[in-house]
């Protein structure tokens, strides 16, 4: 198949691009920057330079492809204009299903996200359940109303749903593999309080492309390997690391909510980002559970354990000099 890959200098997209390639398919990928799409993505995948949010790139870029793996986005929790959430997420996805449409694509596979889904404190969920009400930040909301857009397109779509994505994979934004680059550095004074579910960006990758060829119209899956609070996913890295350290210190759930309140306060003001922001934090209180029960039965995926993929991940972060090899 011929495939376009968004967001492929993204950790999402560029395990999704890596994956097709390794599948036998042909891989184009929209970028923004032509230099930075040769210095991140496999050698195999053709450039196309173009940006989601202009109509008038993506017309290249989709011709003559037969699938379209939409993951391009923005997944942090804080910006100094919100709109630029609407702008990226939703106006984005908006732009990729026209452009797709006109070009007559076969099969639309978007990046969603497990913020779709009703949570209940104390529960698992599965993808049976689409949060009707709109979610508390911008981030989610956004993500919702793209989510929207393609379940209401017309095409033929499928919807992944990844937790907390981590390991051998390009990423601008801070995340998991950003926590264990801090632990070896000894710069992570304390934790935050909760934890979230997470999985292996291969994992993701793969999963994403069996989606592609095997799903039913309008399937969803939840990609995810199971939960973790930061302190046990701290031990475990640790542990990656070959660092003989006990885990810094949970801070309290009162200091982070008085820290994120203040800092949101300050980033209004200044357009600063705040040290904790108050959707991160709001997310990691959120004591439900994603299951890929179905990912597993219908798509025959199987989920790297955190040790595995930590390990690996350790090795790649060495390979590019993003940890020290010396570690005390």
């Amino acid at each position: 198949m011929k495939t376009l890959v968004t967001g492929g200098t993204g950790m999402v997209g560029n395990s999704i691009a890596t994956s097709l390639l390794a599948r036998g398919h042909q891989v184009r990928a929209l970028v923004r920057s032509l230099d930075k799409g040769k210095r991140l993505l496999p050698a195999g995948c053709e450039l196309i330079e173009g940006d989601v949010t202009v109509p008038d790139t993506l017309g290249k870029a989709v011709a003559g492809c037969d699938w379209v793996f939409h993951a391009a986005g923005f997944p942090e929790q804080w910006m100094k204009d919100n709109a630029a959430f609407d702008r990226i997420n939703a106006g984005g996805t908006e732009h990729m299903i026209a452009a797709s449409r006109a070009a007559g694509v076969k099969r639309f596979v978007l990046t969603s996200t497990i913020d779709v889904f009703t949570w209940r404190s104390g529960e698992t969920y599965d993808e049976s359940e689409i949060d009707p009400l709109p979610k508390g930040t911008h981030y989610e909301r956004s993500k919702q109303r793209a989510d929207k857009i393609v379940a209401g397109s017309g095409l033929d779509v499928v919807f992944l749903h990844p937790s907390a994505v981590y390991g051998t994979a390009p990423s601008d934004s801070p995340g998991v593999n950003e926590l264990m680059i801090k632990l070896a550095n000894n710069k992570a004074p304390g934790l935050l309080p909760g934890g979230f579910p997470i999985v292996f960006a291969p994992d993701v990758g793969e999963g994403h492309v069996l989606a592609a060829e095997k799903a039913q119209p309008g399937a969803r899956y939840i990609l995810s390997e199971r939960y973790f609070t930061l302190k046990e996913l701290a031990v475990h890295m640790l542990a990656a690391l070959g660092i003989d350290r006990k885990p810094p210190r949970v801070l309290p759930k009162w200091l982070c909510s008085v820290v994120a309140s203040a800092g949101a306060m300050k980033g209004q003001l200044t357009g600063s980002p705040p040290l904790i922001p108050k959707g991160q934090l709001a997310f990691l209180q959120v004591d439900s559970y994603p299951t890929s029960k179905r990912a597993t039965a219908e798509l025959g995926l199987a989920f790297t354990p955190l040790a595995e993929g930590l390990q690996k991940t350790v090795a790649w972060l060495r390979e590019r000099e993003l940890l020290p090899h010396k570690l005390s």
